[in-house]
């Protein structure tokens, strides 16, 4: 009935199937690890919403149809028997849907519906459609049979309780088409322009231009690649919203927000690739920057939240980015990116130093992005050494911006602020062979078997030779057969499924790889990144991963990490090219 499928195959209960640009997804994922026996259309606008229940049904018997579910980039395929569903979408918010052999039921997955909650279903007598109005999306989903029938409906314009959906299909040896729209309030109705097999074929030629522009080097060695490409482009999303640019989203599952440092590393994969994407990912929380220069923690369609911040990694991320964009930024863009640092950087000096102190502090854990570290048992606002390098390295950045802005007072006092820093990190945090936190109120100090102490090796070439050194023999203790545990797995606190008190993290280990090699460390580096980059080949894209299994854990379609691999993955391509 249509081609073979092209790309790579995925799994629907990692990785949900969705297209660039999408505010929905067709995935059994509901909410935070709730899996459905069914396909759910799933929309991210107003949060996570399990919209329609997709059910396949033998066309014969009228029986819930026992399917086996394919997914590649451009085709999601149920087959059953000689039957089959195909679903592909024509459009970021619009789904084809064939069958032959098989009908489907679509439902609506509120059952009750309140003046304030729920999905009212009718048929819209102006174009024929059937109309699913959606209270926690705030949109409608129009479904258009376009060849074959509604061979039943059910709960038109009921209120309260009721089953609400209609059933797809066709008369034996038939096939059927149908289009489904995620919309606002109306637009003309629908007309099928492209035949389904055509659709297949742009959605394909969509993913595979992207994939052939961000991962040019992939081959055999890196199989990986295609997929998390796919990842990346699926978790894209158009501006709406509160989200003013183009946004990757860090899931399509649940973590379907962008952090203000998880941006970073999406930003660094898809910037020799997409330039104009990638300089969006950047700016996306800056655009939402308040008045004493905080980036907020979080934002998604609906909502912006404040209440923690995240690290200032966005200057060693700068820095890296405007190396990596095939173009130099010009004065303007250079400009507001300077003026954005600069007042992201005195949030941290101002808001975030106590009176007479030289280093700042984190309130919570969540500013730190590494929300339950064993650093911060003892106290929670705290004074730590991977917030010292990090603001060093800002500093640096902010130097090097005003230089070439003609800044010439600006870039010396940026220079004598990153000195300072630093100096101040190395004399009240190092205590000769490991760094220790400080409580920004109590003024005790305390170690911990965290990874999180060892990040000011993020440094790289700023550190002194000899705590290089130190930090590296340290990190390489965290080191497990697939990479990195954020907690020591000798620690008495190490959970396999704890968070940050064990598992493997993406960003942990490019800032640790990055650092380690601009230190001088390139065995380390080397082996860091070889392990992590055969963990996401084993074990996909996951949140974070069972530091002793691989297993992946929480959320297994989350961008950062598919943009972690695709940066150490080409930087080892581009180290080992003929």
């Amino acid at each position: 009935m249509t081609a073979a499928p092209t790309g790579p195959a995925f799994s629907l209960h990692d990785i949900p199937f969705s297209t660039r640009g999408s505010w929905f997804d067709i995935s059994p994922v509901l909410a935070e690890n709730t899996y459905a026996e069914d396909l759910h259309l799933v929309s991210h606008q107003n949060g996570m919403h399990p919209v329609l229940r997709f059910v396949p049904v033998d066309a014969t018997s009228g029986e819930r149809a026992a399917t086996r579910i394919t997914a590649t980039p451009g085709l999601l395929t149920w087959t059953h028997g000689s039957g089959r569903v195909d679903l592909a979408y024509e459009s970021r918010d619009t789904v084809r849907l064939r069958g032959e052999g098989t009908s489907l039921r679509v439902t609506a997955v509120a059952r009750t519906l309140t003046p304030f909650t729920g999905t009212y279903f009718f048929r819209d007598p102006a174009s024929g459609a059937y109309v699913f109005t959606s209270y926690e999306t705030g949109r409608r989903y129009r479904i258009t049979v376009l060849s074959g029938a509604v061979t039943d409906a059910s709960g038109g314009q009921d209120l309260g309780g009721a089953d609400r959906g209609l059933t797809i299909g066709a008369d034996t040896g038939g096939t059927w088409e149908a289009a489904i729209e995620e919309l606002d309030t109306a637009r003309r109705a629908y007309t099928a322009r492209t035949a389904f097999g055509d659709v297949v074929t742009a959605a394909e030629h969509a993913f595979t231009a992207f994939a052939d522009a961000v991962a040019p080097w992939r081959s055999s060695r890196t199989p990986a690649a295609g997929l998390a490409a796919y990842v990346l482009w699926s978790a894209t999303v158009d501006p709406a919203g509160l989200v003013t640019r183009p946004a990757v989203l860090m899931s399509k599952h649940w973590m379907d927000k962008v952090w203000s440092w998880d941006h970073c590393f999406n930003a660094l994969a898809l910037a020799p690739a997409d330039p104009a994407l990638a300089r969006d990912q950047f700016a996306l929380p800056f655009d939402h920057q308040d008045e004493s220069g905080a980036l907020p923690d979080s934002v998604t369609h609906s909502e912006v939240l404040r209440n923690f911040v995240k690290p200032p990694i966005h200057g060693w991320t700068l820095g890296h980015l405007r190396r990596r964009l095939p173009e130099p930024l010009d004065h303007a863009e250079l400009t507001e990116l300077y003026d954005r640092l600069r007042r992201w950087t005195d949030f941290w000096l101002t808001a975030r130093r106590a009176p007479g102190t030289a280093l700042p502090h984190y309130q919570h854990g969540n500013d730190s992005g590494w929300d339950n570290a064993t650093t911060f048992d003892p106290e929670r606002v705290v004074v730590t050494a991977d917030l010292a390098a990090f603001l060093t390295l800002q500093l640096h950045e902010l130097a090097a911006l005003a230089t070439e802005l003609g800044l010439a007072d600006d870039a010396h006092e940026w220079r004598r602020g990153a000195e300072r820093t630093q100096a101040a990190m190395l004399d009240e945090l190092w205590a000769g062979e490991r760094f220790v936190a400080r409580g920004a109120d109590s003024g005790d100090t305390w170690g911990s078997s965290s990874l999180l102490d060892l990040m000011p090796i993020a440094l790289g070439e700023h550190l002194p030779e000899n705590v290089a050194k130190t930090l590296a023999a340290r990190i390489e203790a965290h080191l497990t057969p697939y990479g990195l545990a954020t907690e020591l797995p000798t620690s008495p606190h190490y959970r396999a499924d704890g968070y940050w008190r064990g598992p493997i993290w993406a960003p942990a280990t490019v800032l640790v790889e990055d650092g380690l090699r601009r230190a001088g460390h390139h065995r380390l580096a080397d082996e860091i990144s070889t392990r992590f980059r055969a963990l996401c080949e084993t074990h996909g894209f996951a949140e974070n991963f069972d530091a002793l299994t691989g297993t992946g854990l929480r959320d297994r379609a989350y961008t950062w990490t598919a943009a972690a691999y695709l940066l150490l993955a080409e930087a080892h391509e581009l180290r080992h090219a003929p």
